[in-house]
């Protein structure tokens, strides 16, 4: 095989690839970036690590066909360092490839690419498309409410559920749950999957600027993404996944009206002196009209109000601080509602029209001031 490809070209197509490839694996190949030549001026690149496969194509200038296997730590090293503008790779029949940029020559070992592991392939597929922004700001506005450590595999990813003109996604760690809905122009039978939260990442990343739409297929064990000209192929997650629905508070005492942002620099302001290493509750007290909020922990204490518009039952409650944050940070409307059924029920944020979004927080037991 021998190619000439452009460096800054192929260097980045190589790092994005790369991203899914593990620096230790059981198989040596799985540590390693796959390069085919394809029919017409391009080679194929896949990254595998037996969970996650990431394919692509790039445009090179093919002189002799063939494949190579490279580790891909050391080859995209190699790359970011080239001094030229193209870079040549030039691989023999007894798997050795001289690397060539301007005066620059590496020479690396090739593993065998006929002992690549095969990739997954999909059965019993369903394909729909989504809009690349509108499946990327779902996924991040979901996504962090995954926990990586929960006992059950399947939640540590994220629930899609998708029926005739509707997509939802919805994410759970035990101590909070995000919900998110968009429109699509689906209208085959409910389908209904769990994306392991680092599948999810990994899309977020590689359709970055990417304006146009992502073809997803799912089958019966794997999902696949076409996004900005890369192909994913992803195991799912097998298992029950909790029925998310019994979690909601069977009715609200007060419901709460406030301006997303204001909300947001007020708990920033209080949360300053609590700190992954002095943890302590956000203790928010909605009356009046306002909402204060404050904390106390060894380094002292903090406290600030918000003006809103309260109907209801005054309520005192805790919070995780951090939980309450990424919430209303994921929230795209200028203004929230904010459920409450008591100091002991979880709070459901949503918006003030429609149901794009829910977000729901457990609350955190406080001491009596």
């Amino acid at each position: 095989m021998k190619i000439i490809c452009d460096t800054q070209i192929f260097t980045n197509t190589c790092l994005n690839v790369q991203r899914s490839i593990p620096s230790k694996a059981v198989l040596p190949h799985l540590e390693c970036i796959l390069i085919e030549t394809e029919e017409g001026n391009s080679v194929k690149l896949t990254g595998f690590d037996l969970d996650i496969a990431v394919m692509t194509s790039v445009g090179v200038r093919v002189e002799e066909a063939g494949a190579c296997v490279l580790n891909a730590k050391t080859f995209c090293d190699i790359l970011r360092h080239c001094p030229d503008t193209t870079v040549t790779i030039d691989c023999n029949e007894k798997n050795i490839c001289t690397i060539t940029s301007g005066d620059v020559e590496y020479t690396l070992i090739s593993l065998n690419p006929s002992e690549y592991p095969d990739l997954p392939v999909l059965t019993d597929e369903t394909s729909f498309r989504l809009n690349c922004g509108i499946l990327k700001d779902m996924i991040k506005k979901t996504v962090f409410a995954v926990s990586p450590d929960d006992g059950k595999t399947v939640h540590r990813g994220v629930k899609f559920e998708i029926e005739a003109g509707e997509i939802k996604l919805v994410a759970l760690d035990g101590y909070r749950l995000a919900i998110r809905k968009e429109f699509t122009d689906y209208n085959g039978d409910f389908l209904k999957f769990v994306v392991p939260a680092k599948t999810l990442y990994e899309i977020i990343k590689l359709a970055e600027n990417d304006d146009g739409f992502a073809e997803i297929s799912k089958g019966r064990r794997h999902i696949m993404f076409s996004v900005n000209g890369y192909c994913l192929i992803s195991k799912l997650l097998e298992g029950e996944f909790l029925d998310y629905r019994t979690a909601f508070p069977k009715g609200k005492t007060a419901t709460v009206r406030t301006n997303t942002k204001k909300f947001i620099d007020t708990i920033e302001r209080t949360s300053i002196i609590i700190t992954e290493k002095v943890r302590s509750p956000l203790r928010c007290i909605f009356s009046d009209d306002e909402i204060k909020v404050s904390a106390v922990t060894a380094l002292g204490s903090a406290s600030d109000r918000i003006p809103v518009s309260i109907s209801g039952d005054n309520t005192e409650i805790g919070f995780n601080n951090r939980y309450l944050l990424e919430a209303l940070r994921s929230c795209d409307t200028d203004e929230v509602l904010i459920n409450l059924n008591g100091s002991l029920s979880p709070a459901v944020i949503v918006p003030p029209e429609g149901d794009s979004f829910l977000y729901l927080i457990l609350p955190v037991k406080i001491k009596s001031e």
